[in-house]
């Protein structure tokens, strides 16, 4: 109950409100009002907020003039207006009357319907609907949040008999409360994985999410807990996360190789009532190398026929692998020793099977089995399981050899026969042998292959199997003749073998041997007992040419007591001198028959005339004069090709000797040509041009050509090294650098082209600035000499390739020491020619 003082106190502030409102318009009054701030209030079941209405004031007037209007003029104390602006109804309602949302009210309304409500907005009228008069909101539909979350209308409070608004338009939200309605969906599955086997415990496999549609934030609706339903005790699941792990350690694909895993995904944090689905992953375990290969029995049996061509197949072996993929890939090999060395193994990556093959010719009746070891291993290890022991097996591989019928095989691969022509019919020149080495052993008979008309000439006698003549041979007309003999079985003519035969028809000795060329020589006048003038060969028609015997000698019925014959034993024979003088003024021509004699059969022999003559010598055996016909003809040479050989020599003689005179014509003194002149001094240069090698007047061709010179002979006695600059300039710089009165720029100069042998960019600039100080000494008149003089610089600069053109300093091949013994290497006639030309004086006279 309010005491009359509230009241009173009321009152005064009623008034004032009054009294401020009719100085203040109500717009004025509504902004200040709206600059008061927003309130929210909360009640019921849900959370409500009431704001402050901007429209108070128009309630406040409205409510006074309708008190006014019905005549109450006692002045009451008013409330403020609340708005509701967020209302919650629940999703999914399935109810049979609309659903209640809230209510919406003002304290203008005093309930005596002056005031009606409005609704405008999301779903307004078709999902939400407002009681105009009570303000209730009630909702037609059931809502599904999973589709839309929440709804944003308007309300508005009206006058009813005016239609005017009393407060302005409020903006609420209507949220849709979500239930567990949604159960945990796996939008991928079914899910495949796969993990290599003999992992350890914990090992990852794969990771799986289911996905909830209902709201995160509210409630334990969409918390998922994952769980295995089937798959233990093998994997575990993470049940926040949803990672698949092994639980059991060393899992054996050869055991089982697949599994499957039923998963479930539960909302509610697996709380009794939530919701729930599941998934299916099919996990499969991935091959490691952890099997050998093992053969399935320890010995196989082949057997091939003795037949079998090498590299076919004999037969095939397998060790079996457990592995899958490259690790069940096997080798094979062939243990060293025992018998395998006749056959290969080569391994079939596609099968895995061991193929053996054959490395040899198999023959049964040398031996019938064969027995080895092949080895099976793996291609790829993986060391993490060599512990469980060696990944290779053995096995024992026993060959047998099948017996075949074989063609008959001769004694020899193929046969060569000599017979001589003009041999008699029916001559046995040799004869074939062939064998059944079959068990059976069975008869042999021999065949002439008829290929060629010449085959026409032999014949075989089939069961011996000689080989005869059925012709005379000719050599001239066929050297040799091939012929094809032809073995076959008696039980089994289809059997059958060929054998070539090389018949070589031989020479008869029919021509006798000739003496070889020269069949003329000469003897010297002062020749020794035993010395060996001329040897002599032969030649023979007869073949074959290598390996013939020659014999030589002296007609027996002949002595002759001038010379005789030597036989070498090689094919040779000398001449050789029985007396010590000869004189070719009694006698200058003497004949020697000489025998040859082959070593065939028959044997043949020839008499042969040789010609000596008699001939004057020097000492050492040269010729010196004898008939040109005796000397000259003999070795292809005649009179005008000695007369131009003799021209030629004469005239490399004359050119050795001017090249001679030139070069001491050179070393003369040039440095002064003419008397010297007290009052005037003239130096001369005799330069030809860039490369003269004088060696005691200044060389202008130094300065041309900055680059260092070949080296040259100035004198036969005494050689001496040049550089770049020339001799003159050394001398001259060398010898003045010291007591000149010049800039120290003379001294490095001289020391530069002294010691250097290449000058450089900076050495050449420093030359080019020696001259023009060397100028301007002159120019000014200190350190010159005291008569007149006449210097001149020529200077070409770095990079000139200009060099001499003297030949001076070529060398020359002829020697002039007047030897011309040498001649004597290019045979007998130049011999004679240099002992003419010693006894002759020198052409040229030496120069004092």
């Amino acid at each position: 109950m309010i005491t009359r003082e509230y009241a009173t106190l009321f009152l005064v502030g009623f008034c004032f409100l009054l009294n401020y409102s009719s100085q203040n318009p109500p717009q004025a009054l509504l902004q200040s009002r709206t600059k008061a701030g927003v309130m929210s209030a909360r009640g019921g079941t849900g959370a409500k907020n009431v704001t402050a209405s901007l429209g108070e004031v128009l309630s406040l007037v409205s409510r006074t003039r309708l008190r006014l209007r019905h005549g109450r003029s006692r002045i009451q104390r008013t409330k403020r207006g609340w708005v509701w602006n967020q209302f919650f109804v629940l999703e999914e309602y399935m109810g049979s009357e609309p659903q209640y949302v809230g209510k919406l009210h003002t304290d203008i309304d005093n309930g005596d319907n002056a005031v009606k409500y409005t609704l405008s907005g999301e779903g307004a009228g078709s999902i939400f609907t407002i009681d105009q008069i009570t303000g209730d909101i009630h909702a037609l539909v059931g809502l599904d949040r999973e589709e839309k979350s929440y709804y944003t209308l308007k309300a508005q409070a009206v006058d009813t008999y005016t239609g005017l608004p009393l407060e302005p338009q409020s903006e609420f939200i209507i949220k849709v409360q979500d239930i567990n309605d949604n159960e945990p969906r796996f939008p991928d599955g079914p899910y495949s994985a796969c993990v290599p086997e003999m992992s350890p415990t914990g090992t990852y496999v794969t990771q799986v999410t289911a996905t909830d549609a209902d709201d995160p934030t509210y409630g334990n609706s969409a918390r998922i807990v994952y769980s295995i339903l089937h798959g233990q005790p093998y994997f575990s699941v993470d049940t926040k996360t949803g990672v698949i792990r092994t639980a059991l350690a060393n899992m054996d694909r050869e055991v089982k190789e697949e599994y499957q895993v039923l998963l479930q995904a539960k909302d509610m944090g697996g709380q009794l009532g939530g919701l729930a689905s599941t998934t299916t992953i099919n996990i499969t375990l991935s091959d490691v190398n952890d099997n050998p290969p093992r053969f399935a029995k320890s010995i196989f049996h082949l057997r091939v026929p003795e037949s079998a061509s090498v590299g076919s197949a004999v037969g095939q072996i397998r060790a079996f692998d457990l592995d899958a993929g490259s690790n069940a890939d096997v080798e094979y090999a062939i243990v060293p020793g025992d018998e395998g060395n006749m056959f290969d193994i080569i391994s079939n990556s596609q099968s895995q099977e061991g193929v053996v093959v054959l490395k040899k010719t198999l023959d049964y009746e040398t031996k019938k089995s064969y027995t080895f070891k092949v080895e099976a291993s793996n291609a790829q290890l993986d060391r993490r399981f060599l512990h469980l022991g060696p990944f290779k097996d053995s096995a024992t591989v026993k060959v047998n050899v099948l017996d075949t019928d074989e063609p008959p095989v001769f004694t020899r691969p193929s046969y060569s026969m000599d017979v001589y022509e003009d041999t008699p019919l029916g001559t046995i020149i040799g004869s074939v042998t062939a064998q059944d080495l079959d068990a059976s052993s069975s008869a042999v008979r021999y065949s002439l292959e008829w290929q060629t008309e010449s085959d026409s000439g032999f014949d075989v006698e089939t069961v011996e199997g000689t080989i005869s003549t059925n012709e005379y041979l000719d050599r001239e007309t066929a050297a040799q003749h091939n012929i094809t003999i032809v073995a076959t079985k008696v039980n089994d003519p289809l059997l059958y073998t060929k054998v070539s035969v090389a018949v070589n028809v031989l020479d008869v000795n029919e021509f006798p041997p000739e003496l070889a060329v020269p069949s003329d020589t000469f003897v010297c006048e002062n020749s020794r007992v035993g010395q060996v003038i001329q040897t002599v060969s032969a030649v023979d028609k007869d073949l074959p040419p290598a390996g013939q015997r020659f014999f030589f000698k002296s007609p027996k019925e002949l002595r002759n007591r001038n010379f005789t014959v030597r036989d070498f034993g090689n094919n040779t024979a000398g001449i050789v001198s029985r007396r010590t003088i000869y004189q070719q003024r009694l006698q200058d021509v003497y004949v020697l028959p000489v025998v040859v004699e082959d070593s065939g059969y028959p044997a043949q022999s020839s008499t042969a005339t040789l010609t000596i003559r008699v001939c004057s010598c020097r000492g050492v055996g040269s010729l010196l004069s004898c008939s040109a016909e005796a000397i000259f003809l003999p070795v292809g040479l005649s009179t005008g090709a000695l007369m131009a050989i003799l021209l030629c020599v004469a005239l490399l003689i004359v050119m050795a000797a001017l090249c001679m005179g030139q070069r001491h014509h050179k070393e003369k003194d040039t440095l002064m040509t003419s008397k010297e002149d007290i009052r005037d001094n003239v130096i001369h240069y005799d330069d030809e041009g860039g490369g003269e090698a004088d060696t005691r007047a200044f060389d202008m061709g130094t300065l041309r050509n900055t680059h260092s010179q070949r080296t040259s002979t100035h004198s036969s006695s005494s050689k001496k090294e040049r550089n770049g600059y020339g001799d003159g300039v050394l001398l001259h710089l060398s010898s003045r650098c010291d007591h000149v009165r010049s800039p120290d720029i003379h001294r490095q100069t001289a020391s530069v082209i002294v010691n250097n042998k290449r000058v450089t960019e900076g050495d050449a600039a420093m030359i080019r600035e020696f001259i023009a100080q060397r100028l301007e000494e002159s120019q000014q008149g200190y350190a010159a000499p005291p008569y007149d003089s006449l210097a001149t610089y020529a200077y070409e600069g770095d990079g000139s390739v200009a060099g001499s053109l003297s030949s001076i300093e070529e060398p020359w091949v002829i020697d002039d020491s007047g030897d011309f013994s040498s001649l004597g290497d290019w045979g007998q006639p130049f011999k004679t020619l240099a002992s003419i030309l010693d006894r002759q004086p020198p052409p040229l006279a030496e120069e004092s």
